[in-house]
């Protein structure tokens, strides 16, 4: 008899990423909500589902399970949702932004959040509204600091890291995965929760 615990680590089948997320955690709702991100940008539905993948991993080996983990998974795969209302030449700019153009990247926490409660995802949506809280307090959208900011928002601030930092951008091409982890081993403390932070490299190498 397979074990609850043994029945609780997150297996990816060899399949594409997305197709892995969706078989953990896709309901009607989240494939309806895929599919709407994915005809507005699907490099928003690449970028979840790669997050999706570690947050996962990591939420596991942090003792999130069941149907929790499937919550983490969900919010994960849309935490990017509301950047589907920035402009792509806000996205892509390579040099710093315009007061405007932060506030319209800041923004999509806050309307990806409000996005999925009119979906019904209620747990999902505080997650993802307080995904891009810094540790240290100097995050958004509201300045939560430490243990305050949800475990599950915190994991996926350290996965959304890593999968920015190894991806291709229009401005840059992707760092390389040792270079990654050590930027997320030197952001443990003040931008990213140093107990996630510290797991990525078990993760990645596993």
């Amino acid at each position: 008899m397979t074990s609850l615990l043994h029945a609780s680590v997150p297996v990816w089948a060899p399949s594409s990423p997305l197709e892995a997320a969706l078989s953990r955690c896709g309901d009607d709702c989240t494939h309806g909500l895929v599919g709407q991100l994915r005809a507005a940008d699907a490099s928003l539905v690449s970028h979840g589902a790669g997050v999706a993948r570690l947050a996962v991993d990591l939420g596991w080996r942090l003792g999130i399970a069941g149907e929790r983990l499937a919550t983490l998974c969900r919010a994960a795969l849309l935490h990017d949702t509301g950047k589907r209302y920035v402009p792509r030449e806000v996205l892509d700019k390579p040099g710093p932004l315009l007061a405007h153009e932060r506030q319209l990247v800041e923004a999509h926490a806050a309307v990806g959040a409000t996005m999925l409660l009119q979906s019904g995802l209620h747990a999902e949506a505080a997650i993802v509204r307080n995904h891009h809280e810094r540790w240290d307090g100097t995050g958004y959208p509201d300045r939560l600091r430490g243990a305050a900011i949800p475990l599950e928002s915190r994991i996926i601030a350290v996965a959304d890291t890593f999968d920015a930092m190894t991806s291709d951008r229009p401005y840059r091409v992707a760092m390389p995965r040792a270079v990654a982890l050590t930027e997320i081993e030197l952001a443990a403390g003040s931008q990213l929760d140093p107990t996630a932070a510290a797991l990525v490299r078990e993760v990645v190498a596993a």
